[in-house]
């Protein structure tokens, strides 16, 4: 009699091989729910080579972007050492990831890994990825993705340092054809590494903290002037970690809100920051 296929023999089939649930689901019921026979089902048919490599640690890796009209898409893969990271084939799987996403839309990147492949459709992105690891015999990890929506009133600037090891997105309020202006401040982004946008999103705890440390560098002096201190350092704080407040890497005498006031007034529009993304391998 045939073991019954619970969704936790097929969620570890998948985990141990790297394959993808449905062809995970066909091999365990093909193997008559015998985990050893379906790894060696799945690898037999070529789909998982990566099954002794999936356990292997993934530091290396680009951040790849592309867009179109209406969506932008940043994706990052992971492989073994930068020497495979920096292989064509490497490259044109992730390259080939963020086209199928740019026409997918996946809400999650396990939605992506399970969609067909759209220049085969008779495998899925995971098996896909499971096909590359057999070519260049290293674990390769797709780590994150982003599918970000375009709004019709805003400019998108895309920058990537260090060969794609490193990419920052910035999202432009008020102008649809201020590119230029974006990517200067996500060139900002990429030296400065700001944590937020603004003090508002600062976490209490992180405030709370701050404070905490100020006052510990200001004990014994009279509670007027500790206060004084106190309220400087937190300023102080969050002039550093938050984009708005930071000094203008290529004008030091400007911080970004004054480079994007300056800019807005030259062009006669509003300009606000609504977002950034700084997306470094392995972070």
């Amino acid at each position: 009699m045939m073991k019954e296929i619970t969704s936790d023999m097929i969620k570890e089939l998948r985990e141990r091989t790297g394959v993808g649930m449905g062809k995970c689901k066909e091999a365990l019921m093909l193997s008559q729910g015998d985990m050893e026979k379906a790894i060696d089902h799945l690898r037999k048919a070529g789909m998982a080579a990566g099954v002794k490599k999936e356990g292997r640690e993934t530091k290396e890796g680009l951040v790849l972007t592309g867009e179109d009209k209406h969506t932008l898409v940043v994706a990052e893969a992971n492989a073994e050492t930068d020497f495979v990271a920096q292989n064509d084939r490497f490259k044109h799987f992730l390259h080939d990831v963020v086209k199928q996403a740019l026409e997918t839309k996946p809400k999650s990147l396990e939605d992506l890994a399970q969609q067909p492949y759209y220049k085969d459709r008779s495998i899925t992105i995971d098996q896909y990825r499971n096909l590359v690891i057999q070519a260049l015999g290293e674990n390769i990890q797709l780590r994150r993705i982003a599918v970000i929506h375009k709004h019709p009133n805003s400019s998108y600037g895309i920058y990537s340092h260090m060969g794609g090891k490193l990419v920052v997105i910035v999202e432009i309020e008020g102008a649809p054809d201020q590119e230029g202006i974006a990517k200067e401040i996500a060139m900002h982004v990429a030296a400065e590494n700001p944590d937020y946008l603004k003090p508002e999103e600062i976490p209490a705890h992180a405030m709370a903290r701050e404070e905490e440390i100020a006052r510990a560098t200001v004990q014994g002096k009279p509670a007027n002037i500790v206060d004084k201190i106190v309220a400087g350092k937190i300023k102080a704080f969050a002039d550093q970690v938050c984009l708005i407040h930071q000094k203008f890497v290529k004008d030091n005498s400007v911080t970004v809100q004054q480079f994007l006031d300056i800019c807005a007034k030259k062009l006669g529009k509003p300009l606000s920051i609504r977002c950034f993304w700084r997306w470094k391998v392995g972070q």
